[in-house]
This record gives structure tokens, C-alpha cells and sequence, in this order.
């Protein structure tokens, strides 16, 4: 009999757990903070729960967290942890692109599964970007892990093993979901792990601890924003809808002047905070007319622009911007009233740097 994994569930289904195995409700709370809290690896380490209630759980469930199966150490620090999902835990779905093509499905359940999370120290802070996804399916064309395809949606045990399961779990300040996938195309195991997160009954963490990013997919944001106090980071890219369309197709769908008119419903001047991601392509997205088009889409909008020098591939022809052209995008932001800042590059030697995960097993 397969075993059900207790890591990764709300207290709402561990009251469900509970329910369906005779024990009290109370003890769903007390599983939650053994799980969350106080890290616990078996179920027999749950000492206040009964020995009967113990014996019971062992035989129909188990903790499920796993640890990393290799880490890469970058030069600077950085540390890309990567980690094994079974096929069987992943949710694969049919989208427009592959539509009911049964080569599809046969090549997702014979592949291996692999996501990566980066851990990213800066003095007092400690950042790790995380994955929601195995590939992703928007199809961005510079991004390497968009070139891999899409493999299945994580679960929220998935997305939080990656957290819990390092070493610096108890240095960590902040967590991204900006690595592998799109949140808003797994919304509801995203919501789930961040539940975990900043529930009093979980980890506890205020939710501007926590960032979580988006390319617009419009039902998904309107619902993430409604239902989580995290702060939001948009992909944009480009300020002309038929230039960023070229480069990520979901454009089409979810035009960033939706998704920034459904952004303007909200009040960003509190504690959540509004971002926008901005690759420097050179020749492409990076001189005066896309950053005047860009301070005209988001003039009154309380927000910040990052600025990020892309990260070259063999898989992608873009090429970087020059410092002197960033630096003077950044400038011209910032003389007319738009937030914005340059973010450091770190892992690029690991291939931890944005855009750069793969998730793929290195042998040898």
C-alpha cells in the first residue's frame, strides 16, 4: 500500500488525516508544528501524539521529505540544489500547444524529472529561488528552462521539499518562485505551499518574506491576488506588445496592458509590493524609445522596475546589453518617476542565473 506523504499538507487536510483515522482534531495542529516547526523526519519523533496514534500513522503514512540529489557551488557563493521528482507525483496536463497528442504524454512519462532551486546568500540575507514546475510550457524564447519543454506540475510537498530540505533551511530570509515553471499555470499548489509558509500554524513567516512570479497569466494573477499577501514579480520584457510577443508567446493571450490594467486595481502602496522583471536584450528591448514606452505603461502605477542583465546561452541568439546601456536605461527610469534598479548577477558559472535552470542531471 502507497503510503501518504503528511509533509506538504495544510492543517486542513491533516484535520481531514486526522478525521479519517479516529484521532482528534487537535492533533492535525500538533502534526502541522512537528512538520513545519520543529523540522521532525519521522512520524515516531511526534511525541505528544499517543503511541497508538503513532503506530496507526506509521502504517499509513510517512513524513515524504526528500533531500537534494546534488549541489553546484558557484564561485560566488550561489549553491543550485537539484532534486528528483517521481513521474508518478507529477501533474501532466494537455494544453493548447500539444493539445491530445499521445507522443506528448509517452514522452513526459518516460523522461526523468529533475527541478533545481538556488540558494543565494548576501550578508544578513538568504534568498532561495524555487520551482514550481518540471520545464515550463510558456514557451519564452530566451529562456532555457522554456526551451526544455514542459514535464508536470509540482505538488506543494514538492515546492516546500526544496525549501525544508537544505542545509541553509535556517538561514533562509526570503524565498522566489523564480525558478522552473510559472506559478499561475500550478496556482493551486503554489497557494497551498505558500499557506504552509505563512500560517501561523506553519512556518510562520510574514508574507513579504515572499516573492512569487508571473509572465500574466490573467485568471491566475486576479486569483492570486485576491487570495495571497505575497509580493508579485512580472515578467515584461518589453514595453511593445507585438515585440514582446516575439519573444514570449503568452503575450497573445494575456497582453501586458491587461495585465498591468488588472494590476492598477489593487493598492500596491502597503506592505505588498508590485515588480517588474526587465531583461536587457541587446538591440532589442534596451534603448530610449522602449524606455519612454515603458514609463508611459506604468506612469502611476506604485511600482518597481529590476533590471537584469540577461544571461547568454547556446540554446538562445540573444545577446547582453552593454553596461553603459543599462546603466543609462536604469537612469532614464529613475529621471522620470519609475522605480528601478539593476539586480546582481549570481550562478552564472553554475547556470543558476535567471533564466539559466535546466533541470538536468549531470552524470560523472
Amino acid at each position: 500500500m502507497t503510503k501518504v506523504n503528511l509533509f506538504g499538507m495544510t492543517l486542513a487536510e491533516l484535520e481531514g488525516l486526522c478525521a479519517s483515522e479516529g484521532m482528534p482534531r487537535f492533533a492535525a495542529k500538533q502534526m502541522a508544528d512537528w512538520l513545519y516547526a520543529k523540522h521532525v523526519d519521522s512520524i515516531d519523533g511526534m511525541t505528544n501524539l499517543s503511541l497508538k496514534a503513532r503506530a496507526r500513522l506509521n502504517e499509513t503514512a510517512c513524513i515524504g521529505r526528500q533531500a537534494p540529489i546534488n549541489c553546484q557551488v558557484s564561485r560566488d557563493g550561489t549553491k543550485k540544489y537539484l532534486f528528483e521528482i517521481e513521474n508518478s507525483k507529477l501533474k501532466i496536463e494537455n494544453n493548447a500547444d500539444a493539445g491530445n497528442n499521445s507522443q506528448f504524454s509517452i514522452l513526459n512519462s518516460q523522461l526523468t524529472k529533475y527541478v533545481e532551486a538556488v540558494y543565494i546568500p548576501d550578508g544578513d540575507r538568504a534568498t532561495l529561488c524555487i520551482s514550481c514546475q518540471a520545464g515550463c510550457r510558456m514557451g519564452c524564447r530566451f529562456c532555457v528552462t522554456g526551451q526544455q519543454g514542459f514535464h508536470g506540475s509540482l505538488s506543494a510537498a514538492d515546492i516546500l521539499n526544496q525549501i525544508f530540505s537544505i542545509p541553509e533551511f535556517d538561514r533562509l530570509t526570503n524565498i522566489v518562485y523564480m525558478g522552473m515553471g510559472e506559478p499561475m499555470d500550478n496556482l493551486d499548489a503554489v497557494l497551498r505551499s505558500t499557506e504552509v509558509l505563512t500560517a501561523p500554524w506553519g512556518l510562520g513567516w510574514s508574507p513579504k518574506r515572499i516573492t512569487v512570479s508571473t509572465v500574466g497569466i490573467i485568471p491566475g494573477l486576479e486569483r492570486f491576488l485576491n487570495e495571497s499577501q505575497c509580493h508579485v514579480a512580472v515578467s515584461l520584457h518589453n514595453p511593445f506588445a507585438a515585440e514582446r510577443q516575439d519573444v514570449m508567446p503568452m503575450q497573445r493571450a494575456y497582453p501586458i496592458a491587461d495585465v498591468i490594467a488588472l494590476l492598477r486595481r489593487y493598492d500596491w502602496s502597503g506592505q505588498r509590493r508590485i515588480s517588474f522583471e526587465y531583461i536587457m536584450f541587446r538591440g532589442l528591448n534596451d534603448d530610449t524609445r522602449h524606455a519612454a514606452e515603458l514609463v508611459r505603461l506604468l506612469k502611476g502605477l506604485y511600482c518597481r522596475v529590476n533590471l537584469i542583465r540577461f544571461h547568454a546561452s547556446p540554446q538562445t541568439p540573444y545577446k547582453t546589453s552593454s553596461p553603459q546601456t543599462i546603466d543609462t536605461f536604469r537612469d532614464y527610469l529613475n529621471a522620470h518617476g519609475v522605480t528601478c534598479t539593476l539586480r546582481a548577477s549570481r550562478g552564472e558559472d553554475i547556470m543558476a542565473a535567471c533564466g539559466l535552470l535546466a533541470g538536468q542531471k549531470k552524470n560523472g
